[in-house]
């Protein structure tokens, strides 16, 4: 099963209340309640799900941090700031999308947020338009990483049904040697390499050698190590 079917089938199988955890939902954290009242008006004027916080702190007693969408946050709040729950979220894995929003942002400050990966550093007042394509933005990006997750999890699953010798050759195709040199690595025939990389690139899903080496590099380097006795040749 290719990893475009088993989104469409993960999909299908979703009940209704999956689903709508599934819909993009755009966070707003600002401690300024008119401003807040005002972007989750323009957030949902143009079809997107919203909630809103006065703190990073409120935020994380409702647990929805694992919902599909992005982040609107203010940087300067009472308690914990934008800038620490970005930190909070980096230091946790959740690579959530985050638009920076605030009235007292510096060059510095905008250096770091965008550094740590942050979709846009908005100075208020912002053009409507401004916000909602930064919005889109960290829709469409959040959107990306959740389907590299989703294939980097199945290409996992498929390694782990690779043979060990399979591994080592394979391994060696990766590093751009030769059925020949492999065999001379492994001390086997060349017949024997091919039969192990034919069955290790099916096991893989891998239509070719580009489409094997963009697999390949999706798994973990914690789950290749053993596999590196190729790697210094």
């Amino acid at each position: 099963m290719t990893v475009d079917r088993l989104l469409q089938s993960k999909s299908l199988s979703l009940s209704s209340s999956q689903r709508e955890a599934e819909y993009p939902l755009v966070i707003i954290v600002d401690d300024d309640t008119p401003v807040r009242e005002a972007l989750s008006e323009l957030v949902s004027s143009a079809g997107f799900e919203s909630m809103s916080f006065a703190s990073t702190g409120e935020l994380l007693e409702a647990n929805i941090l694992d919902r599909p969408g992005c982040l609107i946050l203010d940087v300067r709040m009472p308690g914990a700031s934008g800038l620490d729950l970005q930190n909070y979220l980096a230091e946790t894995g959740n690579p959530k999308p985050i638009i920076f929003l605030t009235g007292h942002g510096d060059i510095p400050m905008t250096v770091q947020a965008m550094k740590a990966g942050a979709v846009d550093f908005l100075t208020k007042p912002v053009r409507d338009q401004t916000l909602l394509d930064a919005v889109a933005a960290g829709i469409a990006a959040d959107a990306s990483q959740r389907r590299e997750t989703v294939a980097r999890k199945y290409n996992i699953e498929r390694f782990e049904t690779l043979t060990k010798r399979e591994r080592d050759v394979l391994q060696g195709v990766a590093n751009g040697r030769l059925n020949k040199q492999i065999a001379f690595d492994l001390g086997i025939s060349e017949v024997t390499v091919k039969m192990h990389r034919s069955s290790g690139m099916r096991k893989m899903e891998a239509r070719s050698l580009g489409d094997f080496v963009r697999i390949w590099e999706t798994i973990p380097d914690s789950m290749r190590a053993s596999e590196r006795l190729l790697s210094s040749m």
